[in-house]
């Protein structure tokens, strides 16, 4: 039988993102795990991996991936680089019609492509197997204790992307001394995770929700708060999650009381259009509204945080928003403002350790599908074009991509 091969791509999505599918020992990983893949790289002078690591381990590069039945990248893909009549894994971000990307959609049905969408890869719970939130949450974290300490020039941490791991960020814990603050960190799920793992490793003590609102404490603590201790709906005593998710916008949300005790807020909670925002732009002109640093790591413009009017970039990631006047000034002016970190891209500022994760995801989840004949039926359902076609489950799409980029 003749190998599969896989081609690992360039990135040639602008701004560049440095990670990639698989790094050079997952490459290795993945052609002994699974003896039919055989795996290249494009050579690419943006990846946080260079060509020359994959090329000591004996990973093939290959400028023209045109032989491959297989490529993968992270980002979506210029429609001038689509390869026709291949099979392509990368995020599209096209099922939400999102506008930018139509040309990318209408350009792989014309090139008779199947995509299949990292972001639509779930198990049989519906949750996802692969994705960069761990890391979303552990650089967000780590932004918004950077960014608290800017305010309050308490102290300079070196920000994550000029690290070049994980572990240089993690020398950088030991300069955070904080007064005794109270931390939000809003969600359930990996993103919420990650912001955890980084204050549990820098000793910031986690405590319960009502010892969050009621108690004082003589050192920084932080608490976890999940959909049902900021939303209720008035009809109903009972908090019902199911209820919550499938019907949000029957909800009111209770946030307010969590405004008047938090320094710090990291929102890291998925957000439903549908459901309420946790705090209006009013309420921070309120006397008793606390709260001075957002870190928005979910970064939903005009989302759950009403103060998030835009996103920001790695290198310049913070902004204020000015209560009075509703406006958007230069961080660390007044002490007054509220500031705001609210960066949309944050695994691409720890590329190499998202990379690892993200390899390890495919090679436990997608690999074995892949060369089982999709047995648990998990890359169909990924699957939003087959040979030019749009799948059954995205025909909704049929129209947004043939509308012609403007």
């Amino acid at each position: 039988m003749e190998k599969v091969k896989i081609g690992i791509i360039k990135e040639g999505k602008i701004p560049v993102d440095k990670r990639v599918p698989l790094t050079p020992k997952k490459c290795v990983e993945a052609m002994q795990a699974f003896p039919d893949a055989k795996v290249v790289v494009q050579p690419s002078d943006v990846r946080c991996f260079t060509d020359e690591e994959y090329a000591e381990l004996g990973i093939d590069l290959q400028q023209d991936l045109s032989d491959c039945d297989v490529l993968m990248g992270v980002k979506e893909v210029p429609v001038d680089q689509l390869i026709p009549n291949k099979t392509y894994f990368f995020f599209s971000h096209t099922i939400k019609k999102q506008p930018h990307n139509a040309k990318l959609l209408r350009c792989v049905l014309d090139k008779n492509i199947t995509l299949i969408d990292y972001e639509l890869l779930t198990n049989a719970q519906g949750q996802r197997v692969v994705a960069f939130g761990r890391y979303a949450g552990i650089v967000g974290a780590y932004n918004g204790i950077l960014t608290y300490g800017k305010k309050w020039k308490l102290f300079n941490l070196k920000p994550a992307y000029l690290c070049h791991e994980m572990e240089d960020m993690q020398e950088e814990y030991f300069k955070v001394k904080l007064p005794p603050i109270k931390i939000a960190v809003t969600g359930g799920g990996r993103v919420a995770g990650g912001a955890m793992e980084v204050l549990d490793k820098m000793g910031i003590k986690k405590v319960s929700v009502f010892d969050y609102l009621y108690k004082q404490f003589k050192e920084p603590v932080y608490a976890q708060l999940h959909s049902g201790d900021y939303n209720n709906r008035p009809d109903v005593e009972v908090w019902d999650s199911p209820d919550f998710y499938a019907h949000p916008e029957l909800y009111q949300s209770t946030f307010r009381k969590f405004t008047k005790v938090t320094d710090l807020l990291m929102a890291c909670a998925y957000w439903d259009p549908r459901a309420p925002k946790l705090f209006s732009e009013e309420d921070t002109r309120q006397p008793d509204f606390k709260i001075d640093t957002i870190a928005d790591i979910t970064c939903d413009v005009d989302g759950s945080i009403p103060t998030t009017k835009r996103a920001t970039t790695i290198t310049e990631p913070a902004y204020d928003y000015n209560p009075e006047t509703g406006k958007l000034e230069p961080p660390y002016n007044r002490k007054d403002n509220i500031t705001i970190m609210a960066v949309d891209n944050l695994p691409c500022e720890l590329p190499r350790n998202a990379s690892r994760d993200f390899g390890r995801h495919l090679i436990d989840n997608v690999f074995p599908q892949f060369f089982n004949n999709d047995a648990g039926g998990m890359l169909e359902k990924a699957t939003i074009a087959k040979e030019g076609e749009l799948t059954e489950r995205y025909k909704y799409l049929q129209e947004y991509a043939e509308t012609t980029a403007v």
